[in-house]
């Protein structure tokens, strides 16, 4: 599968040249990859965010009071932070309508130096030194600091994961014993350490595991450590390995899955979608793996690529500036550069060049890498922006036209049909909860996220069924078959069919004349009864004469058609038939007469119009005492035809007790 870069923001000419010369040395994008800005004396809009060239602006106007160590903005970008020492770091206010002079804290714990600061909220910050953690409320209408809690420790080295607000302490000798915190609404909760496996435990002891071998991500809504685990060079060597160790905020740190590089040599690693891709240096190469693709349930699950190795898809860089010809082509990005920097989740900056990437994942290739389509299947499940390359997936498997690919196309849409159920039943416990109104105690239910895994009926019928039917150079045997196939699936999953899916089976077998097997289909109620259906069914009379009563013993079947079965039978003329039917379902005394009555004329049976009009003649008698109409029947048009046609004396007279 190859990957694309879209630069989306070029770090400008003026920032690059600050930063390679060396006044900051250490990159460090903002807490949750914010962009930097903001400027130093200069008021702000309401309303208004800093941006790239107002933080160059600032920091073309601070005092150059040293290295600049690390720099970031608090989340929404309202405070900067700025470490030039190791005992204490700067603050500037972005607020509108606050005093933009700095302000400054040192590290309370003695004799500490300062290895860095993580924002973990836009006035929270914890300052990491090589003896603990110090977490601070930041006030910036004050211009200072409140300790909130300290822990002491000592640290060899960190790492923050902004999404989960948790720091991973390396602690003891060897660096690889891993003690993590958690931060959230201002508190401070101390997690359960946790051991990683060295390959090799150096004797004396001495400082082993690497901050650029260790790495935090979210996976699947899941926080896991992620350990690049080098082996020696030999001949037996098994490769390098990608380590993942699951990190819950309550409970035991465990590992979980092994990733599998079968190579060594240097690695750096994103997460995209919630894929880890690694990428290998000196190939030029990025692996891509995904640990929801497991064996059977097991201790630890050990994963191969997902793909075979590909290249990062190439990116031209547009030249600018004075010295830029319009007529020159754009200059390919040197790839997997040594002067590339990898930041979690899916972000690449290339500081030789000054651009900054989001790693992106395109899946149109991964239908020809992925041969097995279960397999390609559960991989794009699993993936944003999915849909329209799953409907793709679906059209070519059913161009294969063999019936031995029938296996796989019943696995397809059994995986399809299970995430459309999972959805549907979450819609339908959410409305429930809705409905029933909220529980003491309980928590707000949120409506579930329709992603773009769940592929319906209609899209299955828009994007595929419907043209696959259309198609000439297909055995309609075949057709019949995945249509059935769909529908089973359907039925499997306790989904209920849409009439549209049974209308495309019934038009294929009427094209094809294939009307015993329609017959049986309805006959043993593999099509399900409703009206639009049995619609269908009587404008197929002319092409099929038995369907007229498919269709009737349908609606009849149905329980709630009764009116539709009385239009039917009075449109075919079968007036007697009609009211023997409202009869027989007990609703003789409330249809209209007039109705029948015109149905009866329009016949041109005389006999047939005497006996219907006989017959609520008989009905006014019984209900009312009186043969007669009421006016608001509107009947007596009908009264006047049958005096003319067998005279006055004809007419039912009321009878007496």
């Amino acid at each position: 599968m190859k990957l694309t870069s879209r630069c989306l923001r070029c770090v400008q000419a003026e920032l690059r040249a600050w930063w390679l010369k060396g006044r900051m040395t250490k990159a460090a994008l903002p807490s949750g990859t914010s962009s930097l800005g903001g400027k130093n004396g200069f008021p702000l809009k309401k309303g208004s965010e800093p941006n790239i060239q107002t933080i160059l602006m600032f920091c073309s106007r601070m005092d150059d009071r040293g290295e600049v160590k690390c720099i970031k903005f608090s989340i929404g970008n309202k405070i900067l932070a700025v470490q030039r020492t190791l005992k204490s770091v700067d603050f500037i206010n972005f607020i509108p309508d606050y005093p933009h002079t700095e302000f400054s804290q040192e590290c309370k714990t003695k004799n500490a130096s300062v290895l860095g600061f993580c924002w973990t909220s836009w006035n929270e910050v914890v300052f990491v030194t090589d003896q603990g953690i110090e977490f601070y409320q930041v006030f910036p209408d004050k211009r200072s600091l409140k300790l909130l809690k300290s822990q002491n420790i000592n640290v060899n080295w960190y790492q923050y994961c902004p999404e989960t607000a948790v720091i991973l302490l390396s602690t003891t000798v060897q660096g690889n014993v891993l003690q993590p915190f958690a931060f959230r609404n201002g508190a401070m909760t101390k997690m359960s350490k946790f051991e990683i496996e060295l390959p090799v435990v150096p004797k004396p002891a001495k400082l082993s595991l690497s901050e650029r071998d260790i790495a935090m991500a979210t996976i699947y809504g899941q926080l896991y450590v992620m350990y690049l685990k080098h082996h020696s060079r030999t001949v037996n060597s098994p490769g390098a390995e990608v380590v993942l160790y699951h990190l819950p905020r309550e409970g035991i740190c465990k590992k979980s899955h092994v990733l599998k590089l079968n190579t060594t040599g240097k690695f750096a690693l994103n997460i995209v979608d919630n894929l880890v891709v690694v990428h290998h240096q000196s190939s030029q190469t990025s692996l891509i793996f995904d640990i929801k693709l497991k064996e059977p349930e097991c201790a630890v699950n050990t994963h191969q690529p997902v793909l075979p190795a590909r290249s990062i898809h190439p990116y031209r860089i547009p030249l600018s500036g004075p010295a830029a010809v319009p007529t020159q082509p754009p200059v390919p990005c040197q790839l997997y550069s040594s002067s590339w920097s990898v930041f979690q989740p899916d972000i690449i900056i290339s500081a030789s060049e000054g651009y900054l990437w989001y790693l992106q994942v395109r899946l149109p290739p991964a239908v020809r890498l992925l041969q097995d389509k279960g397999k390609l299947m559960d991989f794009l499940l699993r993936r944003r922006d999915c849909k329209m390359v799953i409907l793709s997936v679906c059209s070519q498997i059913l161009e294969a036209q063999e019936n031995g690919s029938l296996p796989v196309v019943a696995t397809v849409f059994d995986k399809l049909n299970q995430v459309y159920k999972e959805y549907l039943e979450a819609e339908q416990s959410y409305t429930a909860a809705v409905e029933s109104g909220p529980t003491r105690g309980a928590a707000a239910q949120k409506r579930p996220v329709r992603t773009q895994a769940v592929i319906d009926q209609s899209d299955m019928y828009t994007h595929v069924l419907s043209a696959f039917t259309e198609r000439k150079d297909v055995s309609h045997k075949f057709i019949i078959a995945v249509l059935m196939e769909y529908i089973r699936s359907l039925n499997q999953n306790q989904i209920t069919v849409q009439h549209y899916l049974y209308e495309l089976v019934i038009k294929t077998l009427v094209q094809n004349s294939l009307f015993y097997m329609l017959h049986q289909f309805l006959q043993y109620h593999v099509l399900s009864d409703s009206k639009p259906l049995a619609c269908l069914l009587l404008s197929l009379e002319s092409t099929y004469p038995p369907a007229h009563q498919l269709s009737l013993d349908m609606l009849k079947r149905l329980s709630t058609a009764n009116d539709e079965i009385v239009e039917v039978l009075l449109s075919k003329q079968q007036v007697l038939g009609a009211l023997r039917f409202i009869r027989s379902v007990g609703a003789h005394d409330n249809v209209s007469a007039r109705k029948f009555l015109d149905a009866a004329r329009q016949t041109g049976d005389q006999m047939l119009f005497y006996t219907v009009f006989r017959s609520f003649q008989q009905r006014n008698q019984r209900l009312r005492g009186n043969p007669s109409f009421n006016p608001g029947e509107h009947c007596e048009e009908h009264v006047a035809y049958f005096k003319q046609l067998f005279g006055e004396q004809a007419l039912m007279k009321p009878s007496t007790v």
